[in-house]
């Protein structure tokens, strides 16, 4: 069968604040290497691009205290179109369409919210335009958003049939110990199994436009493992590390984490 017959596998890539966002600002070099990246993987894999990001662009326009929540929402929305028109600039230097898809927790409560979701997705992917996904932040509420884009991320992968997550990060990885603490923590390269403790830690986001930290990442990837699918957490600043892995099968640094082990292996 030839390439232009076969199917492309699915992936979803999620890039956070912590990534995109510095002196509260959106770094474009970081917008521009992502865009680049995609387009590479887009030969050979459906890209959906999860992003964070609108929060911080609408800062750069209206300096509202982020702390009130409203305020916070009024900045999303603000924000959310000058990020996807940073996203429409840099993905047409390489001949790529962008669209926008805002979702929340409760679109992948319905069935048939859902199903209308990822009918829309497919659409576009099959018309080779890269779905940029956020959560919607202006008109969401507490009970039906999900507060991070990392356990966000995780839905879409699963209910919208991805065979990979990867989630870029401010960490090359999960790491056997507390490297703030431990020098000599070392990045596991395999995963397949997450202590409870691990799961109920309080979230320690390192950027102030962040929602999330390594809990909620490991939260996705609980969500993924228990469900028979994987995930791969690796550095969203040196993204040769994931153009090897995607592109070339080399895997020096990230977590794969794997599905999870039977309760027979466990002990």
């Amino acid at each position: 069968m030839s390439n232009c017959c076969q199917k492309k596998n699915r992936i979803v890539l999620k890039v956070g604040s912590s990534i995109l966002v510095e002196n509260e600002k959106v770094v474009l070099d970081r917008i521009q290497a992502l865009c680049k990246l995609i387009s590479d993987l887009s030969g050979k894999y459906e890209v959906i691009l999860v992003s964070s990001g609108a929060v911080a662009a609408g800062y750069t326009e209206v300096a509202l205290d982020k702390t009130v929540i409203h305020n916070k929402h009024a900045l999303a929305s603000l924000g959310q179109p000058l990020l996807m028109h940073t996203y429409h600039e840099e993905f047409s230097k390489y001949g790529l369409r962008c669209a926008q898809l805002l979702l929340g927790s409760v679109d992948f409560d319905s069935r048939s919210r859902t199903e209308h979701a990822l009918a829309t997705l497919d659409v576009l992917l099959s018309n080779n335009v890269i779905p940029i996904v956020n959560e919607n932040d202006a008109t969401g509420t507490k009970n039906a958003m999900f507060g991070d884009n990392d356990r966000m991320a995780a839905h879409v992968a699963y209910y919208f049939k991805a065979d990979l997550l990867v989630i870029l990060s401010d960490i090359e990885g999960y790491y056997d110990s507390n490297p703030r603490d431990n020098p000599d923590a070392k990045v596991l390269k395999y995963v397949d199994y997450i202590p409870e403790e691990a799961l109920t830690e309080v979230a320690s986001p390192n950027n102030a436009f962040a929602t999330g930290g390594i809990v909620t990442k490991l939260k996705a990837a609980y969500f993924l493992m228990e469900r028979g699918s994987r995930m791969f957490l690796t550095s969203g600043f040196d993204l040769s590390l994931i153009r090897e892995y995607l592109l070339e099968g080399v895997h020096n640094k990230g977590t794969l984490f794997l599905p999870l082990r039977t309760i027979s292996m466990q002990v």
